[in-house]
């Protein structure tokens, strides 16, 4: 036998007995906190893992409201400690510590306990436990009580059931480790609307978050009227049933724009139950004017929200923002024939009973399908090309794993950046992840569409490549990339290039702003080093910091564009220090009055506010 076939012979030596190992329930979620709840993250994004868990705390008391127990619920979030005091039942006292320690403990395995939970699996109060450095919990029953402390889901404290006076309820409060999601902090901006949707879809249900009350009386249409930025074409179509109820409008916007729940869960990626909302409501509503009218046409417009409530639901991942399920219960009907059946009853009804609504919504079709044919022909030619550029895009460097990938555990990390010129695109397609990072090239400004039909999209060929790459023509149901950045240069030329862009965004795709999916790269002006340390400096008061931790005569490079940051030193600022700012828009931001004052034919007005509100960046 010669020295080579030994080495090809199969061994054992590094598979013995003390390869083994078994890990305690908290280290298993310390270790893999991705699987529990998603992504981490430092409080920068709606969806980072510390609002997860405040989720997770919240959707017990919710849980508790929804079966009829407990009609405030008090938040208090003070630097990194968060605490959450619901007045339900309270958990029995004898079970405190096992549902917050023990894996797969919980009531809502019993049907009759929690009918219609989010939380189903037992994990996520315990998930929260693991994952912060102090996490305490008590329960108030009958006028007894029992707490337990935990460090890092490790018991450091428990106490005896004793005397209370509280009233029945739970008080949770934890403090997220800094070892698992480093320095992170927590923004009111994001808290908010989680807490609104919460009081949206229970009405009756007060919320008090550091001494302010979220209170909803008209469920669903409040929650339309909260996040319409366009404005109603007619009033707002509110129904309800048993365990669903939907809210419906149309607005002069492009596109469709829907917000989907099951059992009070903000299912962000739609599901099984968006799917059938969105087919049976243009069914219905093609049945009702009884006109061959398109699917599309109907939808076009549209903004409505949808919420279920589903006996055990399944959802295709732990953070639960789509569902899988596809009966609403595991002996009931169809979720699909469900929300069919309720729709054809109430939407045709309500359509019959109030004739003013159904005109205005049947000449809002018309003038939909008056312009879908107008550039029906424009349309066809552009797919056409979009397909061929597909295939070999010099536009598109693309990446391997896409945001509509129906697996994979990275798909929320996926990420295009929007680049104008060569030399930025050169830069940043070395610098990138291939796998989960893309890169669309800009030939210069692109054109402002202030006031131009969706035919300039299909007409315009970098728009058109642009939708394409996006895959976003018929809906954000098939978005290829979770974050569409902007990268173009903080001068002049690079600033309006970006207003351009959202311009673009806004007049025709406004739910890919609505839904958290755009936002601005953050790069380095400076680079400030000696020979030990290189500083990367993003304001002029880090550049001034960054002098004087390094001592006396720093060299000091401005960058005047992303072309001159070399590909190895993109590296670090398209990483995991990656700094993006988040494009949002906000109920006061009617769509049609902000792009005619940005966008529109220059006033008076709007030279004045560029006057008074020029920043000058002067290089000391």
């Amino acid at each position: 036998m010669t020295e080579s076939d030994n080495i090809l012979q199969p061994t054992t030596e590094n598979y013995q007995e003390e390869h083994i190992v078994t890990l305690e329930w908290q280290e298993h979620i310390r270790r893999r906190p991705g699987m529990y709840i998603g992504k981490l993250g430092d409080g920068s994004s709606p969806d980072d893992g510390i609002y997860v868990l405040l989720k997770e705390v919240l959707d017990n008391s919710i849980d508790e409201y929804m079966m009829g127990f407990g009609k405030t619920i008090e938040v208090k979030v003070e630097g990194t400690t968060v605490s959450v005091r619901d007045f339900g039942r309270g958990i029995p006292l004898g079970k405190v510590k096992d549902v917050s320690s023990r894996m797969n403990t919980g009531a809502k395995y019993d049907s009759k306990a929690f009918k219609k939970s989010v939380g189903l699996n037992g994990v996520g109060i315990k998930a929260v436990n693991a994952l912060s450095s102090r996490f305490f919990i008590e329960s108030y029953r009958d006028r007894q009580a029992k707490n337990v402390l935990y460090r890092q889901g490790v018991v450091v404290e428990e106490s005896d059931i004793i005397p209370s006076s509280q009233a029945n309820g739970t008080w949770v409060e934890f403090t997220p480790d800094s070892e698992i999601f480093g320095d992170y902090h927590y923004r009111d901006e994001y808290i908010d609307p989680l807490l609104k949707n919460y009081v949206f879809l229970n009405t009756g249900l007060t919320i008090v978050f550091n001494g302010r009350k979220f209170y909803s009386k008209n469920g669903l249409e409040d929650l339309l009227n909260e996040n319409l930025t366009s404005e109603a074409l007619y009033p707002i179509i509110h129904l309800q049933g048993e365990d669903i109820e939907v809210a419906i409008t149309h607005t002069n916007q492009y596109g469709e724009e829907y917000y989907s729940f099951v059992n009070g869960q903000h299912t962000t990626q739609g599901g099984t139950h968006l799917s059938a909302f969105r087919e049976a409501s243009a069914r219905t509503i093609k049945e009702y004017f009884n006109r061959n009218f398109d699917y599309a046409d109907i939808r076009n417009g549209m903004v409505a929200a949808i919420s279920i409530k589903v006996e055990e639901p399944v959802f295709e991942s732990q953070t639960k923002t789509k569902l899988g399920s596809k009966d609403m219960s595991p002996d009931g009907v169809s979720i699909s024939k469900y929300i069919g059946d309720f729709l054809k009853k109430e939407l045709d009804n309500y359509l019959h009973k109030n004739p003013g609504t159904s005109d205005i919504l049947q000449k809002k079709i018309l003038e939909s399908e008056k312009e879908r044919k107008a550039i029906a022909g424009v349309t066809k030619l552009a797919r056409e090309r979009a397909k061929k550029a597909n295939l070999h895009n010099k536009k598109l460097r693309d990446c391997r794993i896409h945001y509509n990938d129906t697996k994979g555990d990275d798909r929320d990390e996926t990420c295009i950046f929007i680049t104008e010129g060569d030399s930025a695109s050169g830069s940043i397609t070395k610098s990138r992840d291939p796998n989960l990072q893309a890169v669309f090239s800009l030939r210069g400004k692109p054109l402002n569409c202030f006031g131009l039909t969706k035919k300039i999209v299909y007409e315009n060929e970098e728009f058109n490549l642009l939708q394409a790459a996006l895959n976003i023509e018929e809906g954000m149901e098939g978005l290829r990339y979770n974050k569409v950045i902007i990268a173009t240069d903080a001068d002049t030329d690079g600033m309006h290039i970006r207003l351009l862009l959202l311009t673009f965004f806004l007049q025709f795709f406004p739910d890919l702003i609505k839904k958290n999916h755009v936002y601005i790269l953050q790069t380095p002006l400076f680079r400030v080093r000696n020979k030990k340390k290189t500083v990367y400096c993003y304001t002029e008061e880090e550049r001034l910091a960054a002098i004087k931790e390094l001592g006396p005569n720093p060299e000091i490079t401005r960058f005047k564009g992303l072309g001159e940051i070399s590909p190895d030193e993109f590296r670090h600022f398209i990483g995991k220090d990656m700094r993006l700012e988040r494009v949002t828009m906000r109920k006061e931001d009617l769509l049609k009055e902000l792009l005619e004052f940005y966008m529109g034919k220059n006033t008076p007005e709007r030279q004045n506010f560029i006057i008074d509100n020029l920043t000058v960046d002067v290089e000391a």
